[in-house]
């Protein structure tokens, strides 16, 4: 095996390590996701041959990988905009619903795929699924909130967002 199948391997065995359920990992603190931030960053290195003392930010957007804190938030946009375009379980869509189709009057936000997010109490209600999910969709910009775009167009255009926004300058 030649030293770039080994690095190949590599790194694609610790990616689908990382990507893994990442969506549990919303609302964690920095600390809680430094170490795998951490393990991310290695492996870029170890791909491209980068020293350790060289800047991580150019090597990740010249893999395309988006960090580890805006993976998260990659993932769970998409569970949600799969809930939307009815693409997902039941028990995931019965948590993301747009504020016009469950409201009787018409209202002015209705123009806008706004989701209704429910209350909670605590910070771990804020981090379930029904929550998180929401909240984070209200939150991108209103020509991403459309769940009739095709789910590829979607992560195209959401993943531009997330490097746009310089997602990278938290590491």
């Amino acid at each position: 095996m030649t030293a770039e199948a080994e690095r190949t391997a590599a790194a694609s065995f610790i990616s689908s390590r990382l990507d893994y359920c990442n969506a549990l990992l919303h609302g964690l603190p920095k600390i809680m996701l430094h170490k795998l931030q951490s393990v991310q960053n290695a492996t870029a290195r170890l791909i491209t041959g980068t020293h350790h003392c060289d800047h991580i930010t150019p090597v990740l957007r010249e893999l395309h990988w988006l960090p580890i804190r805006e993976g998260v938030k990659f993932k769970l946009a998409c569970l949600v905009h799969q809930s939307l375009s009815g693409q997902s379980p039941a028990y995931l869509a019965d948590d993301c619903r747009l504020i016009s189709d469950s409201t009787c009057r018409s209202l002015r936000s209705a123009d806008v795929p706004t989701c209704m997010v429910p209350r909670n109490y605590s910070s771990y209600g804020d981090r379930t699924f029904a929550a998180a999910g929401p909240q984070l969709w209200n939150s991108l910009p209103v020509q991403l909130r459309n769940p009739d775009i095709s789910y590829g167009r979607f992560r195209r255009q959401l993943k531009g967002h997330l490097f746009r926004n310089d997602g990278h300058s938290a590491l």
